[in-house]
C-alpha cells in the first residue's frame, strides 16, 4: 500500500504506529504539522505547519528554540491551548491547499490522519478540495482514516464554535475511524460519524512492545523486587488536561508519611511552572524534573518505580499508562470513563479525582504501603496488556483494517 500519514511527527505515539508500516512492504509518506526529524524509512517527508506548529519548534534554529522557551515562560499551558483553539483554525485553509497538492502528487491508497485537531481537520479540508473544478486533482479521492485521541471530543471539540464545526466536518468526511477506547466510538457517533461505517478500537500508539516494556523480573508471579527509595513516576508531561498542580501539591502530603519517597517527572525539565511548584512547596530534594526521554529510557524508569501517576481529566487510553502497567507499575489515574475500560479501582489500580491533591496523595500512599495489592495488580496488568495491547498483535489488526479500507470501492468526498 501507498500510505500518507498526516500527523505530529514528533509524537512517540504516531512514530510507533508508523514504524510498523515503514518496516513492512509498504510505501510510507509523512506530512508532519510540526518541524521534526523522524527516524523512519520514508518514501517522502514534508512539513506543513498547522495551528502555529512552527513557532519555536525543532528545526528552525536557535532563534526558534529561544522563542519556544519564551512561550513556555510567559504563557501557561492552558492559555497556550486556548489560543490555539481560537486562532489555530485560521491557519488551516492555506495549509490544506498545500496538502491537497501533495496528495495529487503522491496519489496514496490511504490517507491516515492521527488526531482530529488539527491533523484530521487539515486532511479533511484537503480532501474536500478535489470536488472543486479549479483543481488539478480529480475524484475519486483516497479513503480517509481518522484516529481519535483521548481529548479530541472531551476537550477540543467543545472549546469554540469553529472547533465544533471542524470536528463535525472531519467526521462527515471520514471513511473509517480508529479509536483507542469504546467511549470515543460512542462520542464520534454523537458528533456525526455515521453508524455502519468502519470502526476499529486499538491502542493509539499500536500497543506495547513486550521486548522493551516488561517487569523488572520478567516474571508475572511472585514478590516484586525491593525498591529503595520508594519511586513514583508521573509520565504525562505538561498538557492542558493534566492536573500537575494537584500532583505536585500531593507530594508534601506523601512525604509527611513516607519521607524517603522520590518522584520522577519526564518531559518536565525546563517547564518554569513545575520548577516554581517544586521551589514553593520545598520538595526539591524529592523531585527530579527530567527532559524528554527515549522509549528505552522510559522503560527503565518504569521498572525503577512502584507507582505511575496519570492525573488527567481528559483521556483515552494513554500509551504511557499501558507501558507503565506492562513494567509492573501500579497505576493511580484520573477517574474517567475511558480508563475504567482498563482499571477496576481498588483491584488493578486506583482511580481518583485528579484535581484533588489529598485524593492523589492518599491513593499514592495506599499503593506504596500495600505490597500485596501491588503484586496482585502487577500480575493482572501484565496479563491484561499482553492480551489486549501487545504491539505485534495490535498492528497486525491495524494492517488488516487498512487492507479492508483500500479494498473498498472508491469514494467521493463531499460536504
Amino acid at each position: 500500500m501507498r500510505i500518507l500519514y498526516v500527523v505530529d511527527g514528533r509524537s512517540p505515539i504516531a512514530l510507533n504506529w508508523m514504524r510498523y508500516f515503514c518496516e513492512g512492504d509498504h510505501e510510507v509518506h509523512l506530512v508532519s504539522t510540526y518541524p521534526c526529524d523522524p527516524d523512519l524509512k520514508l518514501a517522502s517527508f514534508h512539513v506543513i505547519p498547522a495551528a502555529f506548529g512552527d513557532i519555536g519548534e525543532k528545526g528552525i534554529g536557535n532563534r526558534g528554540a529561544g522563542m519556544r522557551g519564551l512561550v513556555r515562560r510567559v504563557i501557561p499551558v492552558r492559555l497556550r491551548t486556548g489560543l490555539r483553539q481560537w486562532f489555530g483554525p485560521l491557519t488551516l485553509p492555506s495549509a490544506a491547499r498545500r496538502l491537497s497538492d501533495l496528495i495529487a502528487q503522491i496519489r496514496p491508497d490511504l490517507v491516515h490522519a492521527m488526531r482530529i485537531p488539527y491533523e484530521g481537520m487539515l486532511a479533511a479540508l484537503a480532501l474536500d478540495r478535489p470536488a472543486r473544478a479549479d483543481l488539478r486533482v480529480s475524484p475519486p479521492t483516497p479513503p480517509l482514516l481518522i484516529s481519535v485521541w483521548g481529548n479530541d471530543f472531551t476537550l477540543h471539540a467543545r472549546s469554540t464554535p469553529q472547533m465544533a464545526s471542524l470536528t463535525r466536518l472531519v467526521l462527515r468526511h471520514a471513511d473509517a475511524l480508529h479509536a483507542d477506547c469504546q467511549r470515543d466510538v460512542r462520542l464520534a457517533h454523537r458528533w456525526g460519524y455515521p453508524e455502519g461505517k468502519p470502526v476499529v478500537v486499538l491502542p493509539g500508539g499500536g500497543g506495547v512492545q513486550a521486548e522493551l516494556f516488561y517487569p523488572p523480573d520478567r516474571v508475572k508471579k511472585g514478590p516484586e523486587p525491593s525498591q529503595t527509595p520508594l519511586m513514583v513516576i508521573n509520565p504525562r508531561g505538561f498538557r492542558a488536561y493534566v492536573r500537575n498542580e494537584a500532583f505536585f501539591r500531593a507530594i508534601p502530603l506523601v512525604l509527611s508519611e513516607l519521607p524517603d519517597t522520590r518522584f520522577v517527572c519526564p518531559a518536565m525539565a525546563g517547564e518554569v511552572q513545575a520548577q516554581r511548584w517544586v521551589e514553593t512547596l520545598g520538595i526539591g530534594g524529592a523531585v527530579e524534573l527530567l527532559p524528554q526521554q527515549t522509549r528505552p529510557q522510559m522503560a527503565g524508569l518504569f521498572r525503577r518505580c512502584l507507582v505511575a501517576v496519570s492525573p488527567s481529566t481528559h483521556d483515552g487510553t494513554p500509551n504511557t499508562l499501558l507501558e507503565a502497567m506492562a513494567c509492573g507499575c501500579f497505576p493511580v489515574a484520573g477517574d474517567i470513563e475511558s480508563l475504567r475500560e482498563w482499571i477496576t479501582s481498588g483491584e488493578n489500580g486506583l482511580l481518583v479525582d485528579p484535581r484533588q491533591p489529598r485524593a492523589l496523595a492518599e491513593a499514592i500512599l495506599r499503593a506504596l504501603q500495600d505490597p500485596d495489592m501491588r503484586t496482585g495488580a502487577r500480575e493482572r496488568n501484565t496479563r491484561l496488556v499482553a492480551e489486549r495491547a501487545e504491539y505485534g498483535r495490535v498492528m497486525a489488526e491495524a494492517d488488516a483494517f487498512y487492507i479492508r479500507l483500500v479494498g473498498q470501492p472508491d469514494r467521493q468526498f463531499t460536504l
